[in-house]
């Protein structure tokens, strides 16, 4: 049974390989002139302020998490709305009663974010 991963096994060695002698190449013959510059934080082309200890608020995360979900449910009803027509008929209401369902937990999260006031920004 191992042995019919023995292939896939020769390709990661072979990448991890190839990779490690590319990152060696890289620091022997490339070019090293580090300055102020280069050496600089950089975020978007802003100068960092303050500390990277600061506190956000809870609300940000809020979003973030949202936003997470929401894109994991464009990630799931995408093929599902793909092969709906292609279900047979008695499987197409049941499906679509299932989708609704899905899509009606994610509207009750959703107003509940509303109603916690998570999207209004201070």
């Amino acid at each position: 049974m191992i042995e019919n991963y023995i292939p896939i096994f020769i390709v990661i060695a072979f990448a991890a390989g190839l990779a490690f002698v590319f990152i060696k190449f890289s620091t022997i013959f490339g070019p090293r002139n580090p300055n102020k510059e280069k050496l600089s934080t950089y975020e978007s082309g802003m100068e960092p302020v303050g500390t990277a200890r600061e506190r956000f608020s809870v609300k940000y995360y809020m979003v973030a998490v949202s936003f997470i979900v929401f894109d994991i449910e464009v990630v799931f009803l995408y093929p599902w709305a793909i092969s709906y027509l292609n279900f047979p008929k008695t499987e197409m209401v049941y499906s679509f009663v299932i989708a609704l369902i899905f899509i009606l937990i994610l509207v009750l999260g959703l107003l509940y974010e509303l109603k916690k006031k998570v999207m209004k920004w201070d």
